[in-house]
């Protein structure tokens, strides 16, 4: 049994027009269904392995608050039923402020929900509107207090960069909003524009308003020395949490370690195979029901591919790749199996090393991407020797 749990709540009161997450939105939509689906998967995923040991669980969508206290408890119960929670380090759900009343809180905090992620993006009330958000910058206050309140010590904020008129100025105040709150983490996440989202639409219209990549960089740039200023360290591209505070399951991701995932759309990593969910909610309700297993499609990861997921996300970690550990998981040397690799990173400044470590130089923070293609399909399962 995987040792961190993925669970995906896909409904939202409004749908923000950057996600490209699976969601829905709520009104006319069988969530109490889709409930009892989503604890027959788990259910039966539980019987299938001998170890319900988790140590970490990410409850995400779509809108977790966007189900009824009553609903969450529902979900969360069977959650404590069915998995031996003894070992848990931290549960994590996602919050809109809009949302985040204080019964909903309070049963997250019963049942031991210890890590609340807030979707603020920004503190410019103009572009909340203009990326479709509902809450006001004052209801991200309003929810970090109410949290306060009930006893969580845990908060992170999430903030996006690059947004359609988005100037260096407006992101350097939501910065220092979010920072002035105390809140223990911080996500920044430059915009993506991806398909199937409103603003893929008007991107391909013309009508996208995006700043210039200077503007980005500055932005990224001010992110990090203010986050920095406030105490918060950079463990990921990304993140910057308060020494401790780092989020123990976004790092199974980036250590490329195995996880459960359930819901409609939800992807996992157990036993060498990654999958991913069905993603419409009905024909994911129907599937549970008759198979347990409501597969879209799964790959078995070869060798190969696993020893390069390992570096390419293991150097989205500030600490980067440890060659001793590498060894001990893989029983390959990291230097020696992508030697052309990292020689070519280092010739473009994106990576360095150590006798100790490979990581991303600062250039090699803001062009990841870069950094991160050199690792993909270039190994050979043939090549290989060694037991994954």
């Amino acid at each position: 049994m995987s040792h961190s749990l993925y669970v995906h709540i896909p409904f939202c009161e409004h749908i923000c027009h950057y996600c490209d997450f699976n969601k829905v939105f709520i009104e006319n939509q069988p969530v109490d269904a889709y409930i009892d689906a989503l604890i027959e998967e788990m259910k039966q995923a539980r019987a299938r392995r001998r170890d319900g040991l988790v140590k970490t669980i990410y409850v995400g969508g779509g809108t977790p608050t966007a189900l009824t206290a009553i609903q969450l408890e529902r979900l969360f119960s069977a959650i404590e039923s069915l998995f031996d929670l003894s070992a848990l380090e931290e549960w994590t759900v996602e919050v809109n402020p809009d949302s985040a009343d204080e019964d909903k809180l309070g049963v997250m905090k019963r049942y031991g929900v210890n890590r609340l992620s807030i979707g603020a993006q920004t503190f410019n009330q103009k572009l909340l509107a203009d990326i479709g958000r509902t809450h006001s910058p004052e209801g991200v206050e309003q929810a970090v207090r109410k949290a306060r309140s009930l006893g969580f010590t845990n908060l992170s904020i999430d903030l996006m960069l690059g947004l359609p008129n988005q100037s260096v100025a407006d992101f350097e105040r939501s910065v220092d909003r979010a920072l002035s709150l105390d809140v223990e983490h911080i996500s920044a996440y430059a915009l993506k524009i991806e398909k199937q989202t409103v603003f893929y639409n008007r991107y391909k219209k013309g009508q996208l308003h995006l700043p210039p990549e200077d503007d980005d960089v500055a932005m990224y740039e001010l992110l990090k020395k203010k986050t920095a200023a406030a105490g918060l360290d950079q463990y990921e591209i990304s993140n910057f949490g308060k020494p401790g505070y780092e989020s123990k399951h976004n790092l199974v991701y980036w250590r490329n370690e195995p996880y459960a995932g359930f819901g409609a759309g939800a992807s996992g990593y157990e036993n060498q195979v990654r999958y991913q969910n069905i993603n419409p909610v009905a024909k994911y309700i129907e599937a549970v029901w008759a198979t347990g297993e409501p597969r879209l499609r799964t790959h078995v990861v070869s060798r190969a591919e696993c020893l390069e997921e390992a570096v390419f996300l293991g150097l989205r970690i500030r600490s980067g790749i440890n060659k001793a550990d590498f060894f001990a998981r893989y029983g390959l040397d990291v230097e020696s199996l992508f030697a052309k690799e990292i020689a070519e990173g280092k010739r473009k400044g994106l990576l360095e090393e150590n006798d100790h470590v490979i990581r991303l130089t600062e250039n090699g923070l803001l062009l990841g991407n870069e950094a991160f293609a050199l690792f993909v399909a270039v190994l050979e399962d043939s090549e290989l020797q060694g037991d994954h």
